[in-house]
Parts: structure tokens; sequence; C-alpha cells
């Protein structure tokens, strides 16, 4: 027997088709074109189903509601759907709801759909919500879509009122349920292939930030980031389309199908390999930009939450009305000062009274600094001022210089802060050729990250401790700094060797930043060379003194010199991989058994080095 429901993949696949030239245009129609076929489906499958118990049919107290994407109205081609019978028990018995439901969920099963399902009362739908996060984001947007739709009003309004008088005790755990899908999940503007609604800076994090502005403790951004919402769910779409399923990774195999959905493929270049490549570069740009503006959204209205609920409590007690030196008046906010200019205030690190961006081109990298050293997120509010620097590439001092390497020298902390100076543009401003390599996707299947993250990675894994177990000094570890964030720089369009290509630069940056020559070109050799000691660990052998003596030769016979490149190599490898953390054994990749090789070939030219050095 037909169902209202037949073939619905089929149809909503149907109704989200390109343009007859390939391009996916207006996006959000096709979506409420979806959602008014599904809604129309799911109206007559619920007409049919009671229509069919006869006697037993209920004429209230149950009904049919949709959360998820539907509710959302952000369904996609593929989507699954997200459907709950919600009943008063009072007025349906368990068998009749029983029989309802599978009335429903069968024709479902079979229309190409995935479901998610369930069937519950008023109280169960609130003692699920108030005991499990997901579900609680869930349940924020709820859509009546048949039956007792009064039921389930009074049911959503009841969820949303206890989500607002719970969010602030709440606030903490949402914020700890984020970072923790982040660390799992990785940054949508840093991945080659990402998980668009998961990964921060995706779809998941719109989803918080209209949870926090339903709890009114802050309003949500609105324009750009609207904006970014609707093109990212536009690449959603075309994903669903690529794959024929529901899936929001951005794999290799749909990345080709998808820019060209997304007009990104440039018809006028002749060779198709090359037209794809730079497609897939000019999606990976695109999307970063979606990534950064909803991750900066989600950060700051987190932030105005946070405030807020700090500033509903008194900075004064009822008897320091009488204190004669307040006045009667609230306490100003106190501020913490960290650094010229910087403040911590609130957890986080903010511009102390006083500092002008305007009339400061440096303030923007002692901020940096101050919030990497103390392990603090820079305030939303003080990045948009910090834009207001007048920051040129060409005005560096012996204080600003420092600076920057304490920058480089944070490890892990220096992650977080780039990624939010990267929101407001300043590192391109630092080093205009930065911008040449910002949020380019890497060829190589092995790499994990953007070039631009990649850098970031491999810089945050160098240390001052030699392979020999000695610190290097002040000038040798600066210059292992500055190839760590540099190494990768010339991987550029059409590029053939970007080591040399990346050489190429690395006089020109540092030069104009005004580092001392030796370091200049100290540094260009480790770069020009960043591959040669994984080649010679792959293809030579550390028996062959020819190979020893010539991979000792390319480092200028300089023991220094191998272990910065040894330290550079195994960074390198180790930023790597499909996951975060996962070591790999290809080429370039980090493992035991890479480390045993390529340490193997670095021990046999350091020692070649050093008695060149004493038969010299």
């Amino acid at each position: 027997m037909a169902s209202a429901v037949d073939g619905l993949k089929t149809r909503l696949v149907a109704a989200s088709q390109p343009d007859d030239d390939g391009v996916y245009r207006n996006g959000a129609a096709k979506r409420a074109a979806r959602v008014e076929i599904v809604l129309e489906s799911l109206r007559q499958l619920w007409s049919d189903a009671i229509a069919s118990m006869g006697a037993d049919a209920p004429d209230h107290g149950v009904g049919l509601a949709a959360v998820g994407s539907l509710a959302r109205r952000q369904i996609g081609p593929c989507s699954d759907l997200d459907l709950v019978i919600i009943y008063d028990p009072h007025a349906i018995n368990d068998h009749n709801v029983t029989t309802l439901a599978d009335k429903l969920w069968y024709p479902l099963w079979d229309s190409g759909l995935d479901l998610d399902h369930s069937v519950r009362t008023r109280q169960q739908c609130e003692a699920v919500t108030d005991n499990d996060l997901p579900a609680a984001m869930g349940w924020l947007d709820v859509m009546p879509v048949a039956g007792d739709t009064e039921l389930i009003r009074k049911t959503a309004d009841s969820i949303l009122e206890r989500w607002r008088k719970a969010a602030r005790k709440r606030l903490p755990e949402l914020t700890d349920s984020a970072k923790q899908r982040f660390d799992r999940f990785g940054q949508l503007p840093y991945l080659n292939q990402p998980d668009i609604k998961e990964a921060r800076g995706g779809l998941r994090d719109t989803v918080l930030v209209s949870a926090l502005a339903t709890s009114w403790l802050a309003d949500r951004p609105h324009g750009s980031y609207d904006d970014a919402v609707e093109h990212l769910l536009d690449v959603r779409d075309c994903i669903h389309l690529a794959a024929n399923k529901d899936t929001n990774m951005l794999l290799p195999a749909y990345q080709v199908d998808v820019a060209r959905m997304m007009g990104l493929s440039d018809p006028t270049i002749p060779d198709e390999d090359q037209r794809a490549a730079e497609s897939i570069e000019n999606m990976q740009t695109i999307l970063a930009r979606y990534g950064r503006r909803i991750a900066f959204a989600l950060d700051s209205t987190a932030s105005r939450a946070a405030h807020s609920l700090t500033h509903e409590q008194p900075r004064f007690s009822f008897f320091q009305i009488f204190q004669p030196r307040g006045g009667g008046r609230r306490e100003a906010p106190t501020f913490d000062i960290i650094a010229p200019g910087v403040a911590r205030h609130e957890g986080e690190a903010v511009l102390a009274p006083g500092a002008d961006p305007s009339a400061d081109s440096t303030l923007a990298l002692r901020v940096a600094v101050a919030a990497a050293e103390h392990d603090l997120p820079i305030a939303p509010g003080t990045l948009t001022n910090l834009k207001r620097c007048p920051i040129h590439d060409r005005d560096w001092n012996d204080d600003s210089r420092s600076a920057f390497v304490r920058l480089l020298a944070t490890g892990p902390a220096l992650l977080r802060t780039w990624e939010e100076l990267d929101f407001v543009d300043i590192p391109g401003r630092w080093i205009p050729e930065w911008l040449g390599i910002r949020n380019r996707p890497s060829v190589s299947a092995v790499h994990r990250y953007t070039i631009d993250r990649h850098m970031l990675e491999v810089t945050s894994r160098l240390d001052r401790t030699s392979p020999t177990g000695e610190r290097y000094d002040d000038e040798h570890y600066t210059v292992l700094l500055m190839a760590g964030v540099l190494h990768d720089i010339g991987k550029r369009p059409r590029i053939v060797d970007h080591a040399a290509e990346g050489a190429r630069h690395v006089p020109v940056i540092m030069k104009r930043m005004g580092f001392p020559q030796d370091q200049i070109d100290m540094t260009t050799t480790l770069v020009r060379e960043h591959l040669t000691l994984s080649d010679f660990a792959s293809g030579r052998s550390p028996d062959d003194d020819a190979a020893v003596d010539e991979l000792a030769a390319r480092l200028g016979n300089d023991p220094l010199m191998l272990d910065m490149l040894f330290d550079l190599t195994r960074a390198d490898g180790s930023s790597l991989g499909a996951t975060a953390g996962e070591t790999i054994t290809k080429k370039y990749g980090w493992s035991k058994w890479r480390a045993a090789l390529v340490g193997a070939m670095y021990s046999a030219a350091r020692a070649a080095a050093a008695g060149a050095r004493a038969g010299a």
C-alpha cells in the first residue's frame, strides 16, 4: 500500500538540484521548499494513520513534533528526521500510542531517510532535557507537525522556561561540552577534511549560539554571522548531493563536486587537475572565513553570557553604601595589569584602562604575548579593538621582534592566541607573505591541517632542549622558532619545490623584521633543507659515508644546525596525521620506526660534522 512518505528522500534530492550550469543557488529557498515537502508528507502520513485506527483513533492528547534540523527549518537534501510523539497518558493508552507509532515509523524507515524517533509524555520530555545537555539543545527548537499541537506547544514552552531558569547553572557545562567537541573534531578553518557540523566554527556552534541567546543571557550576532550560517548550510547541502547520503564530512571524494556546485571551479583553466586543485583551495578559503565568523560569534556570545552572570552578583555589600570613600556607588571593576596596556579581567586578556589601540602599533603583539604566556583567551571586544592598531610590516624594533619570538615560544598556547588574532587579520599585517598560505589546504594526504595551521602546530612543538639534552641559546632558539613558523611559507599555487621557494621568502621577511644576518642565514638554510633529513633517512643509509658527509655538508658541517634540523623534522612529522595526535608511518610522518630511522641518520651526520670541524 502506498504511503504519503514513499520516496521522500528522492523527492527532497530532486528539489535540491543545482541550476543548469551545475551551480547550487538560492539555498535558503531550497531549504524552505524541502521543509514544506516534509511537513506536507508527515501531515498526510499522520492523517492516514489516524484514519486507519478507526474507533481507537484519538481526537486529542497526542501529537507529532519535529526537533533538530527540520524544526530549525535547515533540513538538507538527505538529512535525517528527528521526530517525537508527545502524548498525555490520561487521553490515550499505551497500546494505542504504540499502534500509532508503528503506523508512522515503519513507512518513514522505508522512505530512504534516516529516522531518529521517540515517544514521550510531557514529563518525560522535561526529564530528558533537564538531564541531557545535547537533548536540551535539540529541544530548544520544537515544531508542531500534526495532532494535538497545543500539547506540543505547552511542552515546548515548559522546556524553554526550564532552560532559561537553569541556563545560569548549565553555562559551564555547555562551554565544557563545546571544548570537548573542539578537541575531538578540530577547527573548521584549519582542517583539510572538516566535519562542517561538529568542528569548531561549524553548524553545531550555531545551535549553541542560539541556545545562549534563547537563555536571555546574551544576544546573538546578526548580519555577517547570519550570512556565514546560510553559506555553511549551502556547503552542507552540496555535500549531501555529492555523497547522496546524510553526512557532514567534506572528504576528498566530494571536494571537487562540492567546489563546483559552490561556483568555485574556473572553467577557463584548461588543465582539469589544476582546475580541481584551485577550486578546492578557493573552497577552503571561503570555509575558513565562515568558520572563523561562526567561532568568533560563539566566543563573543559565550563571553557576554559569562559576564552577565558575573555582573548579576553585586560588587558591594549593603554596608558599603554608608562608606564615605565609596560615596554609595558600585565599586569599579578591577584589572590585573599583566603587560603594558594589557590586563586580566574575569578570566580574559583585555585592554588596560587608558590603552589606545589606534595610537599603539605594538599593542596587538603585547596582548598576544600576555594572553599566551598567561594562558588566557583574548576578550572578543579586545580583538575587535585591536583591528585599529596601526600595524605596518616594516615597523619592527628590538622590543617588538623579541615579543614576536616570545609569542612563538609559548608552546600549545600559541595555537589559540594566533587563531584569535587571525580572526581579525593581524598575522597577515605582521607578515604579508602569511596571506599567501593562509587557509590553503595541503595537497598531501598525510596532512590533517591547512598549511598555516600546520606551521603553527610545528612551532608549538619546538622547545629549548636539543636532541643532545643541552639547551639552545637565545640566538639558536630564535632561529629554530622562525624556521618552524616559516618552513612551509613557499607552499603556493603551482610551486613545485616549496622548500626552495620558502628559502627565497625567508630572507625578505626576516630582513624586513630586522633580524641579524647570521640568524637570517641559518633560518634560510633550515627552511631550504627542512625535508632533507627525512629524504636521506628514507632513501640513504647511515652506513653510507658519502651520504652522511653530503648531509652534514648541506648544514655547513655545523652540529648545532643538525640538532635544529632534527628538531624541526620531528616537529614537522609529529604534527601530521588523520586525527589529532595520531602518528603515522608515511615518509614524512612520525612513529617509533620513523624516529629510529631519522635518528640514526642524524647521529651519523652529526658525528661527521663534528669530525669535519675538528679536522679543519
